[in-house]
């Protein structure tokens, strides 16, 4: 289990990426599956802990980060062999040694910062698996092996049938998550708000945030520690969660609803997969109509939001989840056929003919081959390729296809920057793969 090393595993306050990590680790070896946590020296932990930084780079600024990421994720790759499955949650970079190995890696993918990093997910979207947090966060780019949202322990928040009257921004501060919008609901039905997170955005807290505390009706209570933010969030009569941008997931939102809370959020994001609208809090589109919902805040059953999360966001649910995603890699890999080229996967076979899909990797080749016993029949799924048939050449692309007929020689090269993938139909006599004559091949083994 790779967990970032920004926080420690669990995080002290903040850090819901090593948040998740930590539930789902300690959820496996509850489970008595043998769990190895990659995390910082200060991480907790049942499982089997290894650390190279002896503690979080954002509790202490004079580390380097980067060295300290590049050492940390290079001694989860340079120990792959004792591992069935390495699960990444440290985003892009360990992708980068995904290729070098042989254990099969699954990444979460927490968030994307910008679209600039999409090269590294594109790169190796065939050769990985990719799970999203919600189904709104995927990216049209990739291809996912499971959605799988993130769940808590529920039973370590308070549910309380009786909250006090303010409302609560519960997040880090910072534009993204709407922290003036919930000032301004606040002003504009005249409740208190009683403001928890750390300050992610120093000149955006200066100019948008501290002007309008007063410790009267707009309070900052400061980076709150676990313990507080869970008393905060029992006793507020909702939660304000006024985003400014399409949000993964929303941990403190179903937290919230653990405590019974309801939940007032921008619909956007995730927002729709975590929260029933009129049941359990309600999806806005403006600050009006969030000011228009606290009134109606009443409607809303305390003990509906704690069964909804009870029900769709324990821990149970997430390791399960995460156990079949396991399981459907370690299935898939055993079908899987690794070569220098790529890989194929035997997707049908019946007597007289069988079915693979093939990917080959950029800049990789099918040796130049003939085959005495079988015809095929190429269809090109996804990148750019071109195929040998005795003396000519051909372009293909998606949505092309190639006859191969018996005897007769041909290769295919991957000529394009991604991944080629083609399905490929064969009909004869006798179907085994030694029934191959190569007869040129770049990796040695004519």
């Amino acid at each position: 289990m790779l967990s970032p090393i920004a926080w420690s595993t669990p995080p002290k306050k903040y850090g819901p990426w090593e948040y998740i990590v930590s539930l789902l680790t300690e959820g496996l070896v509850k489970r008595g599956i043998d769990v190895t946590l990659f995390a910082t020296a200060d991480s907790h932990t049942k499982a089997k802990l290894h650390a190279v930084a002896p503690r979080p780079y954002e509790e202490d600024k004079d580390m380097l980060v980067k060295v300290y990421e590049c050492l940390h994720i290079s001694e989860v790759f340079e120990r792959a062999k004792e591992f069935d499955i390495i699960h990444n949650h440290f985003d892009y970079l360990p992708l980068t040694y995904s290729a070098l190995v042989d254990t099969p890696v699954v990444t979460t993918i927490h968030g994307i910062s910008s679209r600039k990093i999409l090269p590294v997910y594109k790169k190796y979207n065939n050769r990985t698996f990719y799970v999203s947090i919600s189904d709104a966060y995927r990216c049209r780019d990739l291809d996912y092996i499971a959605t799988v949202r993130h769940g808590i322990d529920i039973e370590s928040f308070h549910f309380n049938e009786k909250p006090q009257d303010y409302l609560l921004f519960l997040s880090r501060l910072h534009r993204d998550k709407g922290v003036r919008e919930a000032i301004e609901v606040a002003k504009k039905t005249g409740r208190k708000l009683r403001i928890a997170g750390f300050i992610a955005d120093q000149a955006y807290f200066e100019n948008e945030v501290q002007p309008y505390t007063d410790n009267n009706q707009i309070i900052y209570e400061g980076h709150v520690d676990p313990e507080y933010k869970k008393e905060l969030l029992s006793n507020a009569y909702a939660l304000l969660h006024m985003i400014n941008y399409d949000e993964a997931f929303g941990i403190g939102v179903v937290e919230a609803m653990a405590s019974g809370t309801p939940v007032i959020a921008m619909n956007r994001g995730s927002m729709p997969e975590l929260i029933r609208n009129g049941e359990t809090g309600f999806l806005v589109s403006n600050i009006d109509e969030a000011a228009e919902a606290v009134q109606n805040i009443d409607s809303i059953s305390r003990k509906a939001c704690r069964e909804h999360a009870e029900k769709h966001f324990s821990v149970d649910r997430m390791v399960d989840e995460y156990i079949k995603v396991y399981e459907t890699i370690l299935e898939k890999r055993k079908r899987e056929e690794k070569r220098p080229w790529g890989f194929y996967e035997v997707l049908m076979e019946k007597p007289g003919y069988k079915v693979k899909s093939l990917t080959v990797f950029p800049q990789g080749e099918i040796s130049l081959q003939r085959h005495a016993h079988r015809n095929e029949h190429w269809y090109i799924v996804s990148g750019e390729g071109l195929v040998t048939k005795n003396e000519s050449k051909i372009r293909v692309l998606p949505g092309d296809s190639v006859d191969i007929p018996v005897n007769e020689i041909h290769r295919v090269t991957n000529i394009g920057g991604q991944n080629l993938v083609f399905i490929e139909v064969s009909r004869g006599d006798y179907l085994g793969e030694d029934d191959i004559e190569r007869l040129e091949d770049k990796y040695g083994r004519t």
